[in-house]
C-alpha cells in the first residue's frame, strides 16, 4: 500500500494513466468549457483587460494550464479582437498527446513558458494535483490514509513534517476518530511555481475550493468515470480529484521565498516541503484575502456533467515536470498584491456575463435575434448558477498590474 498522493500520481499520470487515454477527459466529466463558448469568450475579454493594464505589449502571453485537448485556449483564440489575436502566443500545458488538427498557433508543452507577460489561466487544474489524505485514528492523531490498486484503505504512520504543518494551519482536525482531511501543500507549491512564472499579468485558478472555515468533516476525495460519481480507486479506470483549499493556495505565493528553483519545488512536492516547514506555518500570516460578497465555493458533492468535474487532462501533475526545463528568475524577492478569492459568478458578471434574459421586445422586432439571446442567457445562467458551476472558486493574483476583475 501507498499514500494517496503517489497511487492518484500514478493511476492518473502514469504509463496507461487516466489522462493519458485517448478519450480525453470530456469523455467522463462536463465543464465550464464545455457547457456554453461564453466561458471562452469570457476569458478572452479577461485577457484583453489585462493586455490593456500591460500597456498593449508587442507580445501577449495567454497560458492555458491543464489544457485537456485544448478546447479552453482555442475558444480563447477564436474570440479576441484581430489586433490582440495577432500578438497573442498561446501556450497549452498539457502532459497529454497535442490532439490532431490542433490550431498550429497554439504552442503544446508539458511546463509552462520560463517567463509570461499576460494571463496564466489554471481552469480545474490544482483539483487533480494529487495530494495525501490524512485520517484522524483511535487516539485522535492525525494519520497517512494508504491505499491498494483495488480501493482498499488502511491507516498508516502519523502525519509529521510540513504535512503536520500544514493540517494545524490550514485544516485542523479533530481529535474524533474517523474525521478526513486532504493535505493541500502540494497544490499550494504547484500554485506558487505557477505564479514565480508571471513576469508581469494576472494568474488565475478556477476550481471547486473551500476555507478554512468550511472544509468538510470527512474530506472531498471521489472519482469519476463516464459521467458518473463513483469511488476513487487508483488503478487508472478513473478520475481522481478533490475540492482545492483554495485560501492556503491563495496565500503560497506571497510566502517567504522558496529555497529552490520554484518549478522544480513543485517536481518534488512533498520532499521539497519537508525542508520548508515555516512555509506551510506561516502563509496566511503574509497575505491578506480580500472577502467576496457572494463568497467562495463551500465543499460540495459534485454533479457529473453539470460542471461538476475539471477539463484539466494530464497536465496537472507538477511532479512530472522533465528536470531541464527552463527555470523563470528566481532568488530575488518581489511583493506581490493580496490574492482575492470570489466566485465564479462575481467573476463572470464582472466579466458581463449575467444570464439576464433579452428584452421581450426583440421577439417582435427580430425573432431569430430573441432566440439566440435567450440560448446565449440560457448557457450563462448555467455558467453562473448557484449550487453548480457559479460556486466555483476563482483565485486571482495580479503581478505588476490592477486586479482587471476589480
Amino acid at each position: 500500500m501507498r499514500g494517496w498522493r503517489e497511487a492518484t500520481e500514478a493511476a492518473l499520470y502514469g504509463p496507461g494513466g487516466f489522462y493519458r487515454r485517448p478519450e480525453g477527459p470530456a469523455a467522463h466529466f462536463r465543464t465550464s468549457v464545455h457547457a456554453s463558448p461564453l466561458f471562452a469568450q469570457a476569458v478572452a475579454r479577461l485577457l484583453c483587460r489585462v493586455d490593456e493594464a500591460l500597456g498593449r505589449p508587442s507580445a501577449l502571453d495567454f497560458v492555458d494550464m491543464g489544457a485537456g485537448r485544448g478546447e479552453l485556449v482555442t475558444g480563447v483564440l477564436a474570440a479576441l479582437p484581430a489586433d490582440v489575436s495577432a500578438r497573442t502566443r498561446a501556450y497549452a500545458v498539457e502532459l497529454a498527446d497535442r490532439p490532431a488538427g490542433l490550431d498550429e498557433r497554439i504552442t503544446w508543452q508539458d511546463t509552462p513558458p520560463a517567463a509570461v507577460t499576460g494571463l496564466l489561466f489554471a481552469n480545474e487544474w490544482l483539483d487533480n494535483v494529487p495530494v495525501d489524505v490524512a485520517e484522524a485514528g483511535p487516539a485522535g492523531v492525525p494519520r497517512l490514509v494508504l491505499v491498494a490498486d483495488d480501493g482498499t484503505e488502511q491507516l498508516g504512520e502519523p502525519v509529521t513534517g510540513a504535512e503536520a504543518e500544514w493540517l494545524a494551519r490550514w485544516w485542523p482536525l479533530p481529535a474524533e476518530e474517523g474525521l478526513r482531511a486532504e493535505i493541500g501543500l502540494p497544490r499550494d507549491l504547484a500554485w506558487a511555481s505557477a505564479v514565480d512564472r508571471v513576469a508581469r499579468g494576472l494568474a488565475v485558478a478556477v476550481d471547486y475550493a473551500h476555507t478554512v472555515d468550511t472544509r468538510p468533516p470527512f474530506g472531498t476525495l471521489t472519482g469519476f468515470r463516464e459521467g458518473r460519481e463513483t469511488a476513487p480507486v487508483p488503478d487508472g479506470s478513473c478520475d481522481i480529484t478533490a475540492h482545492v483549499a483554495l485560501d492556503a493556495c491563495a496565500a503560497a505565493p506571497t510566502a517567504h521565498m522558496r529555497s529552490c528553483a520554484p518549478w522544480d519545488a513543485a517536481r518534488t512536492t512533498l520532499d521539497t516541503a519537508r525542508r520548508l516547514g515555516d512555509t506551510a506555518r506561516d502563509l496566511q500570516n503574509t497575505t491578506h484575502i480580500p472577502s467576496d460578497a457572494s463568497g467562495p465555493a463551500s465543499g460540495r458533492a459534485r454533479t457529473p456533467h453539470r460542471g461538476a468535474r475539471t477539463t484539466s487532462g494530464a497536465a496537472q501533475n507538477p511532479a512530472c515536470t522533465p528536470s531541464g526545463a527552463p527555470q523563470p528568475p528566481h532568488g530575488t524577492a518581489r511583493t506581490l498584491p493580496p490574492a482575492r478569492l470570489l466566485t465564479q459568478r462575481a467573476a463572470l458578471r464582472a466579466l458581463d456575463i449575467t444570464g439576464a434574459r433579452p428584452p421581450l421586445a426583440l421577439a417582435s422586432t427580430d425573432p431569430s435575434a430573441y432566440v439566440r439571446a435567450l440560448a446565449s442567457a440560457g448557457e450563462a445562467a448555467e455558467l453562473t448558477a448557484p449550487g453548480g458551476l457559479g460556486d466555483f472558486g476563482w483565485l486571482v493574483q495580479p503581478v505588476g498590474i490592477p486586479d482587471p476583475l476589480a
